[in-house]
């Protein structure tokens, strides 16, 4: 998993539409890595006019992702002709179903799951050589289920939290990525100006094992990579647990808790993140 993980440079990816050079440059200067989106954010205007700008982007790939319209779409195949004729590898496809198309072959694809049909497939998906991680769209999803609020609204109770399809969408994808040795990257949070709720599903993100979290709004960036840093007490608490451990030793106790080898090898990531 380290292999595929380390293609993820920073916890904070950022959404940026492929049609507004001028905000690929503020989303480089901001995020961990940048998400050129020739999808939703992009909108259905001139596609040549999109691909030009990605064409012309110069972004880092090593923290660059683009990501097309989905395989169903005319613009497609456009999208992934013209990707090839630059030096981007990392590629998002979304609205996936049961394969990965054949016409992305060789490049390192981010699988989107944000369809039923990616649901119950999601093996497969995963388990393809070209797929070196998963990302879950909950919105999509949703409307696709024939839903209308992907979250519990506010005269409901657990306001703001997922409600269960989708929480179980965002378990299999993390569940069947790490199955893979493959990362996870997780959903958007789609109100940007909740702070608080952003950092809870961050913080909840990165302590089950998601290697980012997706970000639509530059404000978001400072909060997710704040949620994904290590507490005080936590690094703390890692640094006895690395301080007792001896090579072929069994368990041990740190602050009246048995420890033996899967905590240690938590508190080694959490020192690794800190």
């Amino acid at each position: 998993m380290a292999a595929m993980t380390s293609l993820i440079t920073g916890p904070a990816l950022l959404f940026a539409p492929a049609h507004r050079p001028e905000l690929l440059a503020k989303a480089v200067a901001r995020a961990d890595m940048v998400i050129i989106d020739l999808e939703d954010g992009a909108g259905e205007g001139d596609r040549e006019v999109a691909r030009e700008v990605v064409r012309n982007s110069g972004l880092d790939p090593a923290r660059t992702i683009v990501r097309t319209v989905g395989p169903q779409h005319p613009g497609f195949r456009g999208d992934v002709e013209m990707l090839r004729e630059t030096d981007y590898q990392l590629l998002m496809v979304p609205k996936l179903r049961d394969q990965i198309p054949a016409e992305v072959r060789g490049f390192q694809v981010i699988a989107m799951v944000e369809t039923p049909e990616a649901l119950i497939n999601i093996a497969g998906l995963s388990g393809h050589e070209d797929v070196v991680g998963l990302f879950w769209g909950a919105e999509d999803l949703t409307t696709l289920l024939g839903g209308t609020h992907s979250r519990h609204a506010e005269d409901e109770e657990g306001a703001g939290t997922y409600r269960e399809p989708l929480r179980l969408a965002r378990s299999q994808v993390l569940i069947h990525a790490a199955a893979r040795r493959k990362f996870a990257i997780d959903a958007i949070y789609a109100d940007f100006r909740d702070e608080a709720g952003q950092r809870k599903e961050a913080v909840d993100a990165a302590r089950i094992g998601f290697a980012a979290t997706a970000c639509i709004h530059p404000g978001q960036v400072a909060v997710v990579r704040e949620a994904y840093r290590p507490a005080p007490a936590q690094i703390s608490w890692a640094k006895q647990v690395l301080a007792g451990a001896e090579p072929g030793g069994g368990a041990y106790q740190v602050a009246g808790a048995m420890v033996d080898a899967p905590i240690i090898e938590q508190a080694r990531r959490i020192i690794a993140r800190a």
